[in-house]
């Protein structure tokens, strides 16, 4: 299949900037997975898809303050850093702008020296591994120089820091936020607990595959970048004993489906376990963990785009995402939010 399949016009106006004042206010396009049919309702109504025993799995990934800002110890240029994926022994996987003046053996000074990072390795995809140096704890001295790593789409000041993380984010490590999640609230959650929905979570640490663009003409050769994940044994007996039982399982994002799907593809059932993803989900994808998505609207050409085109069909997505424009949907992180499940709209 071709990327330029997944392409669309976007008014650029329908990007949005900054969150609505209350998180599950958004919109929310209910779409039929087999027949495409669609329907308009607000994100609160998200409840009534759900009946006692299903399952809606969040991941509870935190994003970090990955975006810091230094300078070179050799001549004193100004660099930035990105921190995308942690190597252990204080080595992270880093995009760096200007890289072109950062070679192996350079040093960036951050928060008058506070913070240093010595690149170790030029990656193949034009990244950088930075071994880190400090005194005290890495989040805290990073939480006291870094910034909140907002998508490049978002060029207003987010005065709010927390609105770019769920209201359930518990484990450190992410570089973007799962932004399907950034709807839910704890009154919406509790609500799904009162209806005796089963809420579980995963975590998979946000990484470079949100930055990296889609840069060949076909897509099955696309190579995704891996990304770490976990699930407990608690989240794997409630989801086994919801699917031997026919209950639905409702993946919130992207990042949690691709975590089930993951998970099932290598053990057949749901395991608590641990490791590094970098499953490409693409039209012709035969799903086996989940029942029904949430998602918000993506970027043209995007992995995700054909994810979610992977969950329906392209062509019911691309007709969505027309009507979904014509209604003045709010587009990307901060953007409204779609719902994927077969008879959804019957």
């Amino acid at each position: 299949m071709k990327v330029k399949d997944f392409d669309f016009d976007l008014p650029e106006e329908l990007i949005a900037q900054t969150p609505l004042e209350q998180r599950d206010t958004s919109k929310l396009l209910m779409l039929d997975a087999d027949d495409g049919s669609v329907r308009h309702e607000t994100f609160q109504h998200i409840v009534s898809l759900f009946e006692p025993g299903d399952c809606l799995v969040l991941n509870d990934t935190k994003v970090i303050p990955a975006r810091v800002f230094g300078t070179k110890e050799q001549g004193g240029a100004n660099i930035e850093c990105l921190l995308l994926k942690d190597e252990g022994n204080d080595t992270w996987e880093a995009l760096v702008k200007p890289a072109k003046r950062v070679k192996v053996g350079t040093t960036i000074s951050f928060g008058d020296g506070r913070l240093k990072a010595t690149c170790t390795e030029i990656l193949a995809h034009g990244g950088r591994k930075l071994s880190f140096s400090y005194e005290g704890v890495f989040l805290e001295v990073l939480e006291s120089l870094g910034e909140m790593p907002l998508p490049p789409y978002i060029t207003e000041r987010l005065d709010e820091q927390d609105r770019y993380q769920t209201v359930f984010a518990k484990r450190s490590g992410a570089a973007a936020a799962p932004t399907a999640g950034l709807h839910f609230t704890e009154q919406l959650l509790g609500e799904l607990k009162d209806r005796g929905v089963n809420i579980c979570y995963i975590t998979l640490h946000v990484g470079l595959g949100t930055f990296r663009p889609v840069s060949v003409d076909m897509i099955e050769e696309h190579d995704m970048h891996a990304e770490f994940y976990e699930m407990n044994d608690a989240t794997a007996t409630v989801l086994n004993e919801a699917k031997s039982a026919g209950r639905s399982i409702v993946a919130c994002g992207t990042t949690s489906a691709r975590t089930l799907e993951t998970i099932v593809n290598e053990h057949e059932v749901f395991t608590a376990c641990s490791g590094w993803t970098d499953i490409f989900i693409f039209p012709g994808y035969e799903w086996k963990a989940i029942d029904g998505l949430i998602t918000n609207f993506h970027l043209p050409k995007s992995t995700l785009m054909m994810l979610v085109s992977a969950f329906s069909s392209r062509e019911h997505i691309m007709n969505a995402y027309k009507e979904a424009i014509a209604k003045r949907y709010r587009f990307f992180s901060f953007g409204d939010a779609m719902v994927m499940k077969k008879g959804i709209n019957n």
